[in-house]
């Protein structure tokens, strides 16, 4: 949980990161949002829902809308790519103890679904990528991404994760050049984190 607060966007309305992600595309925006943030953040309720402080909503919107961006700019190279990855977190399981089944190998190191429960927002993440030609891997944290890619010879990666975790993953990606697309948590934490799955699927 790189972030140093928690958030839950669970209640946020989905038009939300629609409008966000658009208002910064038509105004050019980017990282320099101003008083447009403050109206989102107003008009969405952000604070009141969440609990958030203005900074950290700023923060977390930005991140938000600096994620969308780079989804766009990077979606026609993804779409010319065949062999792709999904990288989940192992944070967004249903259990976190041994009412899980999923196995774990310590060589990777990643978790395989073993689908025990069909509510499991991983399971049913892990299906749609499996259905979609895409090798899933449920992961404990970022450090062994790079050697994934390295020996999968993937051409192309799509990775769920917190907006501060995604922003760490940049810097591999420009180093390695595949073409990214990434969904962000709509709930932070150590456990108990969701993703929108619906999100997942228009990526994919």
């Amino acid at each position: 949980m790189p972030y140093q607060f928690n958030f839950d966007l669970t209640r946020v309305s989905r038009f939300f990161f629609r409008e966000v992600a658009e208002a910064a595309h038509k105004r050019k925006l980017h990282r320099r949002i101003g008083e447009v943030a403050l109206h989102l953040v107003e008009r969405f309720r952000i604070q009141e829902i969440t609990g958030l402080d203005v900074t950290q909503a700023l923060m977390l919107l930005e991140d938000l809308i600096d994620i969308q961006m780079k989804n766009l700019s990077h979606r026609e190279r993804f779409l010319g790519t065949s062999r792709r990855v999904l990288f989940l977190p192992h944070c967004s399981r249903k259990y976190m103890d041994n009412r899980c089944k999923a196995v774990f190998d310590r060589n990777i190191p990643s978790y395989s679904c073993s689908h025990c429960s069909p509510d499991c927002l991983i399971g049913q993440a892990t299906l749609v990528g499996e259905k979609r030609g895409y090798d899933v891997y449920v992961l404990p944290g970022g450090s062994c991404i790079h050697h994934i890619l390295q020996k999968g010879r993937y051409e192309a990666l799509v990775g769920v994760a917190c907006g501060e975790e995604i922003k760490l993953a940049e810097g591999l990606l420009e180093k390695t050049g595949l073409p990214g697309q990434t969904v962000p948590l709509i709930k932070n934490g150590c456990a108990d984190t969701e993703f929108d799955i619906r999100a997942l699927k228009r990526v994919l």
